[in-house]
C-alpha cells in the first residue's frame, strides 16, 4: 500500500500528520472561497463604482466582464502551468498577483485602472482555482479523507457566491467600494504564506505550452462567457439575446472551440488532452456541474430581482436572506462525501439532481404574496441538491486521473463551472424577462400608452416611471410587482 501514500507520506499517522491535512484543507479552502467570493462581492458595489468613476451603464459591466473574461479564458492555461511549473508555486503566484491586483483596483481613480486591475484578479483566480482543486487530489489519500476534502471544496465552490453577496453589502454599506478589493490583500497574502509551510510541492515535469491550442481556448471561451454573461437580463430587465455582439461573440466563440479541439487531437503536448473525456463517469460529471453552475447561479439571479423588485428588500437585506442556502450546503457538501462513501456517488449525486429539480419546482410557485417563507424553504431544498451533487461529481473529474493531469481536469471542471454561471444568468434572466412581459401586459389597462410602452421594457424601469404619474403610478408600480413575481408563466 506504500506506493498509494507517496503523495503525501504517512498522512493519516498521528496527530502531527492530521494536523498538517487539516492545516492544508484550510488553506486550499480559503483560497477556492476568496476567489469564488470575489465573482460576486463586487457586484454589490457597482452603483457606487459607477458614481465614483463615472462609469455608464454600458461601461460598468466591463467591471464584472474584465474579471470574468480573464478568469474564465486563462483557467486552462493555468492548470497545465500548475502540471508543469509545480502547483503550489503557482498557486502561491497567482495569491500574490490576485491580492496585488486587488490593492491596485481599490486606489483606482479611472476607468481604465480598475479595469485593468480587474481583468488581472481575473488572471491570477485562473491561477488559484485549478491549482487549488488538483492540490487536494495531490495531498489527500485517495478514499475518506480525499472525499471529505472534496466535501469541503465543493462547500466553498457553491456558499462563496452569496458570501461575497453579504460581505459586499457589508463592506459597501458601512466602509466603501473600495474595500470590496482591499480586503483580499490581507487574506491572499496570509493564504499564500501559509500554502508555502502547509502544502506539498509537486515536481516540475517535462513538456511544453501549446501556445496555439492555448490561444484558441482562451479565446473561444472567453468569448463564450462574454457572450452568455451579456445575452441574458441586464440590471434594468432587458433581454439582449439578439443583440449584435452576443451573436458575434457566441459564433465567434463555436468557431474557435472547434477549431481548438481539432489543434488538441493533433498536439503533442496539448493543453486539454482529450482522452480525459473518454471516461463516461467522468463525462457525466462534468455535465453534473454544468447543469449544477447554472441551476445554483441562475436561482441566485432570480431570488436577488424577487426580493428586491416584489418583496421591496434593499440589496443588504437580499443578500442576507440568502444566507439559509449557504447554511445548509456548507454542512450538505461535506455530508455528501461521507454519505458517497457509504452509498455510492452516482446514488448520492443523481439524489441531489433531483432534490434540486423539486427546489426549482418549489421555487417556480412564488409570487407577490408569498412572503419570505416559501422562498427559505426552496432555497433550503436547492442547497440540500446542490451539496449532494457537487461533491460526488468534482471527485468524480478528478479521480482515477494520473498526478500529470490534475492540474488539467481541475481546469476544465473550474471552466464549466464558470460557463454554467453565465449560463444560468443568461437563461434565468430570460426566463425572467419573457414571463414578465406576458403577465404585465394584461395589467396596463390604466397607464398611458407611453408609459406602458416603456413599463413592458423590464421592472425596474416601470418602477422608476412609476413616481412620476400620479395615480396612474400606483397602478404601473403595483402591475410591474405582480408581473414581475409571474416569471414561471413561461417556464
Amino acid at each position: 500500500m506504500a506506493h498509494t501514500t507517496l503523495r503525501r507520506p504517512d498522512t493519516a499517522a498521528g496527530t502531527g500528520g492530521r494536523r498538517n491535512l487539516t492545516a492544508a484543507l484550510v488553506v486550499i479552502a480559503a483560497a477556492q472561497l476568496m476567489v469564488v467570493l470575489d465573482a460576486t462581492i463586487v457586484n454589490v458595489a457597482l452603483p457606487h463604482i459607477q458614481h465614483a468613476l463615472g462609469f455608464s451603464g454600458t461601461g460598468l459591466e466591463w467591471v464584472v466582464n474584465a474579471y470574468a473574461l480573464s478568469f474564465g479564458g486563462l483557467m486552462l492555461l493555468g492548470g497545465r502551468a500548475g502540471d508543469l511549473l509545480g502547483r503550489r508555486r503557482v498557486l502561491v503566484a497567482g495569491l500574490l498577483l490576485f491580492s496585488a491586483a486587488s490593492l491596485a483596483g481599490g486606489f483606482a481613480t479611472s476607468q481604465a485602472w480598475l479595469l485593468t486591475t480587474r481583468a488581472v484578479q481575473g488572471a491570477g483566480g485562473a491561477m488559484i482555482a485549478p491549482t487549488a482543486l488538483a492540490l487536494i487530489t495531490t495531498t489527500f489519500a485517495e478514499g475518506a479523507a480525499r472525499n471529505r476534502a472534496m466535501g469541503v471544496y465543493a462547500a466553498m465552490s457553491g456558499g462563496g457566491a452569496a458570501i461575497g453577496l453579504v460581505a459586499g453589502g457589508l463592506l459597501t454599506t458601512y466602509v466603501s467600494w473600495r474595500w470590496v478589493l482591499f480586503v483580499n490583500v490581507p487574506i491572499g497574502i496570509g493564504i499564500a504564506a501559509a500554502a508555502k509551510s502547509v502544502l506539498p510541492e509537486s515536481a516540475r515535469r517535462m513538456g511544453r505550452f501549446d501556445l496555439v491550442g492555448a490561444i484558441t481556448g482562451t479565446a473561444g471561451v472567453a468569448l463564450l462567457v462574454y457572450g452568455l454573461s451579456n445575452a441574458g437580463t441586464d440590471q434594468r430587465g432587458i433581454s439582449h439575446w439578439t443583440d449584435t455582439r452576443v451573436v458575434a461573440s457566441l459564433v465567434g466563440s463555436a468557431v474557435l472551440l472547434v477549431t481548438f479541439v481539432l489543434i488538441e487531437r493533433r498536439s503533442r503536448n496539448p493543453l486539454m488532452p482529450l482522452r480525459i473525456f473518454a471516461d463516461r463517469s467522468r463525462s457525466a460529471a462534468f455535465v453534473i456541474m454544468l447543469i449544477v453552475a447554472t441551476v445554483l447561479f441562475g436561482v441566485l439571479f432570480f431570488l436577488t430581482i424577487f426580493m428586491q423588485v416584489v418583496l421591496g428588500y434593499s440589496a443588504l437585506r437580499s443578500a442576507v436572506a440568502l444566507l439559509p442556502m449557504t447554511a445548509v450546503m456548507i454542512p450538505m457538501s461535506a455530508s455528501a462525501a461521507v454519505l458517497a462513501e457509504r452509498y455510492g456517488q452516482k446514488l448520492i449525486g443523481g439524489g441531489g439532481m433531483v432534490i434540486a429539480a423539486v427546489a426549482m419546482v418549489l421555487l417556480s410557485t412564488l409570487n407577490a404574496s408569498s412572503g419570505y417563507l416559501p422562498l427559505l424553504v426552496g432555497q433550503v431544498v436547492l442547497a440540500v441538491g446542490v451539496g449532494l451533487a457537487m461533491t460526488p461529481a468534482t471527485n468524480a473529474i478528478v479521480s482515477s486521473l494520473p498526478t500529470s493531469k490534475q492540474g488539467v481536469a481541475s481546469a476544465v471542471n473550474d471552466t464549466t463551472r464558470e460557463i454554467g454561471t453565465a449560463l444560468g444568468i443568461a437563461v434565468m434572466g430570460s426566463l425572467f424577462t419573457t414571463g414578465y412581459r406576458r403577465a404585465i401586459d394584461g395589467q396596463l389597462s390604466s397607464v398611458p400608452s407611453s408609459a406602458a410602452d416603456q413599463a413592458r421594457e423590464a421592472p425596474g424601469i416601470a418602477l422608476a416611471i412609476s413616481g412620476k404619474l400620479g395615480a396612474a403610478g400606483d397602478a404601473l408600480a403595483t402591475a410591474a410587482t405582480v408581473g414581475a413575481s409571474k416569471w414561471s408563466q413561461c417556464s
